[in-house]
């Protein structure tokens, strides 16, 4: 049966995207924040998953106004780089698993969950800084990828709880999948920041520190947390955590802390960075 052994969270945010694609990785100003995630390049690279379910949030590349799913799965067999304005990251095509991806929708939609199944997606930097962050520069990803996007972006976002409640379903999936797969969930987004009005450039590191404290030990506690807390204290694009909790209910209740990073700043978002593993 497949396994879902470890669950990992990272910020997305898209200037470390065209620092990698830049060669500005080793500038002082990248060099602290990329040096942070090299303890995870070798934890991932040893562990060698299967497949990654990757949360993240869609800026404007394959949703727009027109549509916007509260929770979409990619089950299509590969996701192309999308173009966000500049042309597409020069980073591998992300190959999917069509087959985990479909019985994922299948499982959840029968628990009664409402899913956008989507089999023509491109991908942007929500989903591919995740993965530079974690593989570096391959040729090829290594490892698939089925990508569950999130509308975090337009009022109203699901909640905390919904999207806890939304990882517990898709742990029940992994566990019912008859394939003996190493699978690994990502939450993206955050930390506290906000991109626009006077508040522009918040950061709020205490805030972010008890979250990473909680979402160890206490998730039920941020599954709790009202959608203005996240406003109010981490800023307007702070509510990219709940993505967080989707993760966090896909593992186990008690888990293993392996890693912890924080940084700030990466353009004018707080970096946060932890990885769980189930202790199971």
């Amino acid at each position: 049966m497949a396994r879902l052994v470890a669950g990992v969270t990272t910020s997305h945010v898209p200037a470390i995207g065209a620092a990698i694609d830049l060669g500005k990785a080793d500038t002082p100003y990248w060099q602290p924040l990329f040096k942070g995630y090299e303890p995870s390049k070798k934890w991932i690279a040893e562990q060698e998953p299967d497949v990654i379910i990757l949360v993240y949030n869609d800026h404007a590349s394959a949703f727009s106004l027109e549509i916007i799913p509260t929770f979409a799965l990619g089950c299509a067999a590969e996701f192309p780089p999308a173009d966000e304005g500049w042309g597409p990251r020069k980073v591998p095509v992300v190959k999917g698993h069509p087959e985990l991806a479909w019985h994922i929708a299948q499982s959840v939609i029968l628990d009664e969950f409402d899913l956008t199944i989507v089999n023509n997606m491109a991908v942007d930097h929500g989903l591919t800084v995740p993965l530079s962050l974690l593989f570096g520069q391959p040729q090829e990803w290594p490892c698939q990828v089925i990508p569950l996007a999130v509308n975090v972006v337009q009022y109203p976002p699901p909640t905390g709880n919904r999207c806890y409640n939304f990882g517990k379903a898709i742990r029940k999936a992994v566990d019912s999948f008859d394939k003996d797969l190493k699978v690994m969930i990502f939450g993206t987004g955050g930390m506290s920041h906000q991109l626009q009005g006077p508040r522009a450039g918040l950061i709020n590191r205490e805030w972010d520190t008890a979250f990473l404290n909680d979402l160890v030990k206490d998730p039920r506690k941020l599954a709790k947390m009202p959608h203005l807390e996240y406003v109010r204290e981490a800023g307007s694009e702070g509510i990219e955590l709940v993505m967080w909790l989707i993760m966090r209910g896909a593992l186990d209740e008690k888990v293993r802390e392996i890693y912890r990073f924080y940084h700030v700043p990466a353009s004018n978002t707080a970096v946060g960075h932890i990885i769980l593993e189930n202790e199971t």
